[in-house]
């Protein structure tokens, strides 16, 4: 089980976007790469090919879940997760307030 999902709101510990916030848009759990709409924007330029217009386009870059750290839903504290079981399910908990992050 991963410490992140896809909706979680994560704020930036490191790189030329630190202390900005954002929500995870996608999750590449293979390489360990979050993608965050708006943060770590670089440009790309492509050329124009079979009705594809060319120009310089923004692209969110991926981004390590080293430099990214959750903000807690319901302490809204920036904090680490830990896991606990609840019977047979593997739940995701707040380290700072103890509080399960996965609510349903």
């Amino acid at each position: 089980m991963l410490k992140f999902k896809k909706g979680d709101t994560v704020k930036i510990t490191a790189g030329k976007d630190k202390g900005r916030e954002g929500k995870i848009e996608k999750i590449l759990p293979q390489e360990g790469l979050a993608i965050i709409p708006e943060v770590n924007i670089y440009k790309k330029h492509v050329k124009g090919f079979q009705g594809q217009k060319g120009g310089i386009y923004d692209l969110p870059r991926p981004l390590p879940f080293a430099k990214i750290a959750l903000i807690c839903p319901k302490c809204k504290k920036v904090t680490r997760v830990s896991f606990r079981f609840v019977g047979a399910e593997k739940v995701r908990v707040c380290a700072k307030c103890k509080k399960e992050i996965d609510t349903k």
